[in-house]
């Protein structure tokens, strides 16, 4: 049967460029055992597929994907997927996903998702003395064993970093934009963080004491593209 995946990009800067290459897919066109390969074949970072809500249901659940395994949360898949429902005319307030229900909100650029720092995976996390040495950087002198976050300050004192992040254990050599990235870093430096990370995607993300990360990107609409 042929699947209609909805490609998206998100985090992208103010022109609408850059942002990291994200699938949307109707859970009910894929069944739970062929996601795996329905996310290997696609090949993006991540891809997410949905549980359309019934009408007046103010949730959806959701199953996140990388070419090689499922993820119990990420940042771009359910800032994409938040998005998405509300071009379909469904708006929701939570993402159930496995790590938890994730809070949505919409602005007239941004989508924000609210979710547990904890809930981000414990990366390797190297801070660089300058944006240079952070461009530099060569994903292949990074181990196989997590996900490695490297950053440089562009401004301490606005709260702007410049980043990049590594994750061949899971099939990603380099991910264009990362929202759980953002999720932790954040909650490593206590504070709030405006970033640019791979290529020029911005990400916002807004720390709070009590252990939310609030993240927030842009979201642009590549189409359609179908499997057979």
């Amino acid at each position: 049967m042929a699947v209609d995946v909805s490609v998206l990009r998100v985090f992208t800067d103010a022109e609408g460029n850059h942002g990291n290459p994200l699938g949307v897919v109707d859970a009910r066109l894929v069944a739970p055992a062929d996601r795996q390969a329905v996310a290997a074949e696609l090949g993006y970072s991540e891809t997410i597929f949905i549980e359309i809500p019934a009408t007046g249901a103010d949730s959806a659940g959701a199953h996140i994907f990388t070419p090689t395994t499922e993820l119990p949360f990420a940042g771009h898949p359910t800032v994409g997927a938040a998005w998405w429902l509300k071009q379909r005319g469904t708006t929701v307030a939570t993402l159930q996903v496995p790590a938890g229900a994730v809070a949505v909100e919409h602005g007239d650029e941004f989508t924000f998702i609210r979710a547990r720092a904890e809930w981000a995976p414990d990366f390797g996390i190297y801070e660089f003395d300058s944006v240079d040495e952070v461009l530099a950087a060569d994903p292949d002198a990074y181990g196989d064993d997590v996900e490695h976050y490297v950053w440089a300050w562009i401004d301490r004192d606005a709260g702007t970093i410049r980043s990049r992040l590594f994750a061949s254990h899971l099939g990603i050599r380099e991910d264009e934009a990362t929202g759980a990235g953002a999720v932790r870093i954040a909650a490593h430096l206590g504070r709030d963080l405006d970033i640019t990370q791979g290529r020029g995607s911005q990400l916002i993300a807004r720390w709070d004491p009590q252990g939310w990360v609030t993240v927030a990107g842009r979201v642009v609409d590549d189409g359609v593209r179908r499997l057979v």
